[in-house]
């Protein structure tokens, strides 16, 4: 079986246009794996195959393939920028061993910059830092090692400096070996001359490289003593203190360059074979129960286990559905019958391939550490575990965030219904953040999703991939309800109408909850009152009404029950009969307790130019934004504000206008918070005219 040591399963994150898709070009350039170098503003580079992603020159969606260098196999997933398609970053973070983060060298630390860090911090992912675009009007290496500090919180190691900036940027000094890599003009990557370090630089690289070495050595106590005492570790020492210190997330080995004019790229590949984990490096996957608690055991990257196995991406493509399998642990063969331990079903593996963007060689065997794809799986899922049916186990299942925006959408002709349907489960099982829900009344479709791009992205998708043209409605945003006030009250439901009767008293407290509690229920009724059997009844009505607030008809949130006395019948109460008496107790009392609309908040994240800071802040302030912070950079401002979503419908073309197309935003949803009454009032008034108008 093939050493596990010279895997590297690493992925490729960054802000939009830091450079993440050249960068990967560039990567399968050199290691020989594509002969022509497709550029992301052309529309031709590999691993953006989707039309959608051609045409505006962004990555949509993650695409994996395998190359190798210096006889380590690198599986090499290159994901999203843009805030909207963040789940393909969580996703693909889950299942790697290691990343590369790309940070533009004049943008330096961007919004979603910041995004995909927390996401690899909390999926404890070693990383390389990767400053890119150093040839561009305002680069500055240093500048952006300082910003990776004090931004992210992280401890960035310096491994290299730039020779020359801007224009004249035209190498790179590597600190630990003291040598130059001068590249000429004609842009190839083989191209260059290894120097002396030029005689200006020598102080600097003195400085750097002695950090370099105090830094490392402090992951060894033999080595730093004999540092102490004067005598300097040998480069394989400190490469070996470097490797330690990364997969343990002390410090992050930064390298910079320009991937456009294929500089430094090299570096970057030595780096990840030197530094970055192999799948027995990283702590093993934990393994979980039913409910998604840790058992205590783990699934450790090793052949001689069973298999166990992480679905972490599904794609639908023209050969038909892909399934992308992460295998952790055991060796997984054509033919081979697996468990899907969430839906308690076998699989037979027909097809397996390995992913070269979206083409695929075939191969009849995968182990531990390998990222592949198996064709035609039935009923596989993101977060599926995969397993050996003689030992049944549940990895780790992945958590997505709830969709934040809607809009209902009709087919234009009746023919587009039956294809619109088919096209739309093939897309909710690619992307588990997109969802799909029928409005029983007008029957439209309602799509819902992470952002106004997200969802633009998706109708584009059924246009032309699946040919469903459709009538598109106006954004929805996720209004839901709560209460503001404890009340108690009672309710008794009789029916006494010959043949058995139902009876059923309850008497309960109804109280707002902490904020992002959802709904609570609780009982301290003593003495038998109202029997035990009869709790997960009252339970179950009071949750069924939550779906439907009493303001506006939105879901209620962060509401408490406590049934503390009440009564029952020895023969006509039933479980039936509480059930009916909760769902008559929750129409009788919300209206009474207070309710409130709330709308969700956005965690908006503006980058600007410092000459438009005003215009930016005056028009987040007539938005309903609440200021957070404000940082100045080098290159402009960042400010953070909370902003309703339902005011930032259209921001990015007001805020490109204001701001002569330089300023960028992310935007994620933080909280909710309640309506003001003016806005409240409107959108009560327009759902209430809606239902009306529906029922005529």
């Amino acid at each position: 079986m093939t050493d596990l040591s010279l895997y590297r399963n690493i992925g490729i994150f960054a802000h939009v246009d830091a450079g993440k898709t050249t960068t990967t070009e560039r990567i399968l350039k050199l290691t020989g794996k594509i002969h022509k170098t497709g550029e992301v503003h052309d529309g031709a580079a590999t691993t953006d195959f989707m039309d959608q992603e051609q045409e505006r020159g962004i990555t949509i969606q993650s695409a994996a393939t395998t190359c190798f260098w210096k006889d380590h196999r690198f599986n090499i997933i290159d994901t999203p920028g843009h805030v909207d398609f963040t789940i393909e970053v969580y996703r693909s973070l889950k299942v790697l061993d290691g990343g590369v983060g790309v940070f533009c060298g004049s943008g330096g630390v961007e919004p979603q910059s910041e995004t995909n860090w927390r996401y690899a911090n909390e999926s404890e992912v070693a990383r390389i830092i990767f400053v890119n675009k150093l040839d561009r009007i305002g680069a500055d290496f240093l500048r952006v090692v300082a910003q990776v500090e004090k931004v992210l919180g992280a401890n960035p190691l310096v491994m290299v400096l730039p020779i020359g900036i801007e224009e004249d940027f035209v190498g790179l000094v590597d600190l630990l070996t003291r040598q130059a890599y001068v590249w000429d003009e004609s842009g190839e990557p083989e191209n260059f001359e290894i120097v002396d370090v030029p005689a200006d630089m020598t102080d600097l690289v003195e400085e750097y490289r002695e950090k370099l070495i105090e830094t490392a050595v402090e992951q060894d106590d033999d080595l730093m003593e004999s540092y102490l005492d004067g005598t300097e570790p040998s480069i394989e020492d400190i490469k070996m203190c470097v490797r330690k210190g990364t997969v343990a997330l002390d410090f992050f080995p930064t390298y910079c360059g320009s991937a456009f004019k294929n500089k430094g790229v090299q570096l970057i590949l030595d780096a990840v074979v030197d530094y970055l984990p192999c799948p027995t490096d990283v702590k093993p996957q934990p393994l979980t129960d039913e409910d998604g608690e840790e058992t205590g055991d783990f699934a450790n990257v090793t052949i001689d286990e069973p298999l166990k196995a992480l679905a972490f991406k599904i794609m639908d493509d023209r050969f038909g559905a892909l399934t992308f399998v992460r295998i952790y642990s055991g060796v997984l063969n054509k033919g081979d019958t697996i468990l899907n331990s969430y839906t308690g079903k076998t699989e037979r593996v027909g097809r397996m391939v390995e992913m070269h963007a979206d083409e695929r060689n075939e191969i009849s065997s995968a182990q531990a550490g390998d990222i592949i794809a198996v064709v035609g799986m039935k009923n596989v899922q993101t977060g599926h575990t995969l397993c050996d049916p003689k030992f049944p186990v549940t990895l780790e299942p992945m958590i997505f965030p709830q969709p934040v925006i809607s809009i209902a959408v009709t087919p234009k002709d009746k023919g587009g219904s039956e294809k619109m349907g088919i096209a739309l489960g093939k897309m909710i099982a690619e992307d588990p953040s997109f969802c799909v829900e029928s409005d029983q009344e007008t029957g439209d479709t309602i799509l819902k999703g992470m952002g106004e791009l997200h969802l633009d992205i998706k109708i584009d998708i059924l246009k032309r991939t699946y040919d469903v043209e459709l009538e598109v409605g106006a954004p929805q945003v996720a209004y839901r309800e709560t209460i503001t006030k404890e009340i108690e009250d009672t309710y008794t439901h009789k029916k006494q109408s010959g043949g058995s009767g139902q009876f059923g008293k309850i008497d309960y407290r109804i109280k707002p909850g902490e904020l992002g509690s959802g709904y609570q229920f609780k009982s301290s009724v003593v003495g038998g009152n109202v029997p035990k059997e009869f709790f997960p009844a009252i339970e179950k009505g009071f949750k069924g009404m939550m779906a439907e607030g009493p303001l506006a008809g939105f879901p209620v949130l962060d509401v408490e029950i406590e049934l503390y006395d009440g009564g029952y019948h020895a023969v006509d109460s039933s479980a039936v009969a509480f059930e009916i008496a909760a769902k008559g107790a929750f129409r009788q009392s919300m209206p009474k307790a207070g309710p409130q609309l709330i709308e969700p908040i956005m965690a908006v994240d503006v980058f600007t130019p410092e000459s438009h800071v005003g215009d930016v802040i005056g028009d987040l302030n007539r938005r309903r934004g609440m200021i957070k912070d404000q940082a100045v950079g080098v290159t402009g401002v960042r400010i953070k504000a909370d902003v309703p979503l339902s005011e930032m419908f259209g921001y990015i073309s007001t805020l490109r206008t204001m701001t002569s197309g330089r300023g960028q935003f992310s935007m994620e949803f933080s909280k909710y918070s309640p309506c003001p009454n003016s806005v409240s009032e409107a959108v009560i008034v327009a759902e209430r005219e809606k239902k009306a108008a529906k029922k005529k």
